[in-house]
C-alpha cells in the first residue's frame, strides 16, 4: 500500500529540533522527499549551526529515506526563494511547504524593545510570507500551464495568537497574523489546486520549556512531547487533505481540535450620538462571550505571564 505522502516534496522551516524534527521524520516516514531547513540559532535567534538539520537528514536517509539540507534564512525573500528552488532543483517538484521556524523575543509591552518586536514578526510573520510566496508562484505557473497542482502550504500559529498570552504581544501578534494570513492565502489560491492551513502547537521544546512548569512524570512528558504535531501536518500535506483548506487545527497531547476564527456576537442598529452607548455597550457586553483563555474555553485562565 501506497504511503500517506509517497513520492510527494515537501520543505520543512525551522526542522533542525523540537516540533519541526518531528514534522520532517514523519513526513518522511510517510513517503516524502524533505528539504530540511534551519538556521540553527537559538530561541532568541541568534548564531547559527547546521549540525541539527544535517543531524535530521542523516536520520531520513538512515530509515531509507531522500532529504537534503538548507541553511538559508527563511525571513530573507531572497533566501526563500533559494528554498524553494532548492526543493524543485533537487526533487523535481514541490507538494508542500511547512512554515514552522520561529524564535521567541518574551517582553512585557512596557519593556519591550523595538528590536525584540522586529526579531519576532520578521521570523514569524515574514518567514511564513517569503516561502509561501516563492511556492506559490511555483505552482500557479504550473497551474496555468494546465498541469494538475496538488499543493499544501501550512504554517505554524499558536494559542498565544488565537487566544492571547501575557507577555508575547510580539508573538501573538506574529502568529494572529500566520491565522489570518492562512485564511485569506486560502481564499486566493483555491483557484490553483492549493490549500492553506495552520496548527496551534501545545508542546514542550526549546522555545517553551521556560514558560510553565516543567513535566512530572513520564507520561506528562509524552503528553507534552512534540511527536503530537506531526500526524496532522503530515496529512494535511498529503492529497487526502484537498478538502481542507483555511483552517486553524490547535495539536497536543491532550486533543487534535479546529479553533474557531472571529464571529459577529450581539449587535445593534448603529448609534450616532457618543453620549447614548454607555447602556447599550453594557447590553451588549452582557450578551457576548467572554474573550478565550489559553485553553480555548471562554473565560478560561490564561497562561502564566512570560518575559520580564
Amino acid at each position: 500500500m501506497a504511503r500517506l505522502c509517497e513520492g510527494r516534496v515537501a520543505i520543512v522551516t525551522g526542522a533542525g529540533r523540537g516540533i519541526g524534527r518531528e514534522h520532517a521524520l514523519s513526513l518522511a516516514r510517510h513517503g516524502a522527499k524533505v528539504v530540511v531547513n534551519d538556521l540553527g540559532g537559538d530561541v532568541n535567534g541568534e548564531g547559527g549551526d547546521l549540525s541539527p538539520a544535517q543531524t535530521v537528514v542523516e536520520e531520513i536517509i538512515a530509515m531509507g529515506g531522500e532529504a537534503v539540507v538548507n541553511g538559508d534564512n527563511v525571513a530573507d525573500f531572497d533566501g526563500a526563494g533559494r528554498l524553494i528552488a532548492q526543493a524543485i532543483d533537487t526533487f523535481g517538484d514541490l507538494h508542500a511547504v511547512v512554515n514552522n521556524a520561529g524564535i521567541l523575543r518574551d517582553r512585557m509591552l512596557v519593556n519591550m524593545t523595538e528590536a525584540e518586536w522586529d526579531a519576532v514578526i520578521n521570523v514569524h510573520l515574514k518567514g511564513t510570507f517569503a516561502p509561501a510566496r516563492h511556492a506559490v508562484g511555483f505552482w500557479r505557473d504550473r497551474s496555468k500551464a494546465g498541469d494538475a497542482v496538488s499543493g499544501r502550504i501550512i504554517n505554524t500559529s499558536s494559542v498565544s495568537g488565537i487566544y492571547g498570552n501575557p507577555g508575547q504581544t510580539n508573538y501573538g501578534a506574529a502568529k494572529a497574523g500566520i491565522a489570518a494570513f492562512t485564511v485569506i492565502a486560502a481564499l486566493e489560491m483555491a483557484r490553483y489546486g492549493v490549500t492553506v492551513n495552520a496548527v496551534a502547537p501545545v508542546a514542550l521544546t526549546r522555545m517553551t520549556e521556560n514558560l510553565g512548569p516543567a513535566p512530572e512524570t513520564p507520561e506528562e512528558a509524552d503528553m507534552r512531547s512534540p511527536r503530537w504535531i506531526a500526524p496532522i501536518v503530515t496529512w494535511l500535506a498529503s492529497e487526502e487533505s484537498s478538502g481542507v483548506t483555511g483552517r486553524v487545527f490547535e495539536a497536543s497531547g491532550e486533543f487534535l481540535a479546529v479553533a474557531e476564527g472571529w464571529v459577529r456576537g450581539p449587535s445593534t442598529s448603529p448609534i450616532d450620538d457618543p453620549e447614548a452607548l454607555g447602556p447599550i455597550v453594557e447590553t451588549l457586553m452582557a450578551k457576548a462571550r467572554l474573550n478565550s483563555g489559553m485553553n480555548g474555553v471562554p473565560g478560561g485562565p490564561p497562561q502564566p505571564q512570560a518575559g520580564g
